[in-house]
């Protein structure tokens, strides 16, 4: 497995690609879960959550471990971890995985997770997530219609705040729960993005360190 360690600034950020068949798999699965009204009902996750979307729920423990979902994070949070901290973790523990399936003019607005280790990825992109009104606006800034924004404290002088990053199906980025994070409503088509999401615990004596 291919890892990348990013750091635009303070905090750690692990980017990986989800393995094609499991990106199917995933997809397969929910695809079938949205045609089913009532357990689609039982597992809306929706007023937990801070974005202003067209559906958010939750997945199924029993599925997250049975497609190797639960793995393929464990097995991540483990290899970043030990890269960068130089630690063995002994524990990872799940509290929730999510899904986010996100239309056009809908957005995420800036908030953070829970737990010790988040992150966000993308099953689904829309071939085209927009563009400026004014053609002249292309030249000063990024469009960023559908992007995720990683955010940490204020822009200074040799540091960034914030980093734009262009979602790509398959695309994985762990990072610590307290990272601010926010996505851009997008516009001009149809087509949904769909993303993913969890929360997990590991080691105490790993997180907290400010711990004697």
């Amino acid at each position: 497995m291919e890892l990348q360690i990013l750091k635009p600034f303070g905090p750690s950020i692990l980017k990986v690609k989800i393995p094609q068949k499991l990106v199917e798999d995933i997809n397969n699965h929910i695809d079938q879960l949205i045609l089913d009204k009532n357990k689609i009902s039982d597992l809306d996750y929706g007023f937990k959550l801070a974005g202003d979307v067209t559906q958010e729920f939750l997945l199924d423990p029993n599925f997250v471990k049975e497609v190797g979902w639960l793995e393929f994070l464990g097995k991540c949070t483990y290899q970043w971890i030990k890269t960068e901290m130089k630690q063995d973790i002994k524990k990872f523990n799940i509290i929730q995985s999510w899904v986010v399936r996100q239309f056009e003019n809908e957005y995420n607005p800036t908030h953070w997770h829970g737990g010790h280790i988040s992150g966000a990825g993308f099953l689904k992109v829309p071939k085209s997530l927009g563009n400026w009104k004014q053609e002249k606006k292309i030249n000063k800034k990024t469009y960023s219609g559908g992007y995720l924004n990683l955010i940490h404290g204020s822009k200074m002088f040799l540091s960034e705040s914030s980093v734009l990053i262009k979602p790509e199906v398959g695309d994985f980025y762990f990072f610590p729960n307290y990272l601010m994070h926010a996505v851009f409503p997008f516009k001009g088509t149809s087509e949904e993005r769909r993303s993913i999401s969890f929360n997990a615990v590991i080691d105490e004596s790993i997180y907290n360190v400010y711990s004697s």
